[in-house]
């Protein structure tokens, strides 16, 4: 039972600005897409998809367990085994080593994961939570152990599926602009704009025609 992955980002954009050592026992291509999992998750919960309350979703044999502070987002990526109150403690401590940042510069960060310092300050942190036995982990444990987490639940099966429909809609509104380019641009405008006096001084000269010889 541990923490696997641990990724830190900004909630306004969805940028990944920090993230922690990576379980070495995974196989490269099975950490590549829990860690698109993960950035896929920043990604629904900057835009809403996902509520920013502290939540848990369920992958297989893991969990994603998040939370949202000042802005920033908290994900890690654990064993289902690994006890979820203790994976948010380990979040919460993240938290308040991230809070003694200064926030000008969390905000002028322009590269995904290019935090490196903070990387240093996940790893050390998350030492702590790797044997759940530990003294010190035990009594996280135990306390308030009957009062229940107030921690949403979702399947990752229902965020991919949100995540599919909401592509799909937005392709069909793109098809639907393309199919139409005339009549669903700013073309007709223009067209409008140089053709119509023409046509109107082309009318007026006729009618002037007309009336003279007829």
């Amino acid at each position: 039972m541990m923490v696997k992955l641990t990724i830190i980002g900004r909630l306004n954009d969805g940028l990944p600005i920090s993230q922690g050592p990576i379980y070495a026992a995974e196989d490269d291509d099975v950490t590549t897409i829990y860690k698109q999992h993960a950035e896929l998750l920043l990604h629904e919960i900057s835009t809403a998809a996902l509520p920013p309350s502290a939540t848990t979703i369920l992958l297989h044999r893991h969990c994603f367990n998040y939370m949202v502070r000042n802005g920033i987002c908290f994900i890690t990526l654990c064993e289902a085994s690994y006890p979820r109150r203790l994976a948010f403690y380990y979040l919460q401590d993240l938290q308040k080593e991230f809070d003694k940042v200064d926030p000008e510069f969390v905000q002028h960060v322009t590269e995904p994961y290019s935090f490196v310092k903070f990387d240093n300050v996940i790893c050390n942190i998350r030492r702590q939570y790797i044997d759940t036995r530990t003294q010190a982990n035990l009594s996280k444990l135990n306390a308030n152990h009957k009062q229940e987490l107030d921690v949403h639940t979702e399947q990752m099966s229902i965020v991919f599926e949100r995540k599919r429909k909401s592509d799909l809609l937005e392709r069909m509104m793109r098809a639907h602009k393309s199919t139409s380019p005339v009549w669903g641009s700013n073309t007709l405008q223009v067209i409008a704009v140089k053709w119509i006096p023409i046509a109107i001084i082309f009318i007026v000269v006729f009618i002037l025609v007309t009336s003279l010889f007829f």
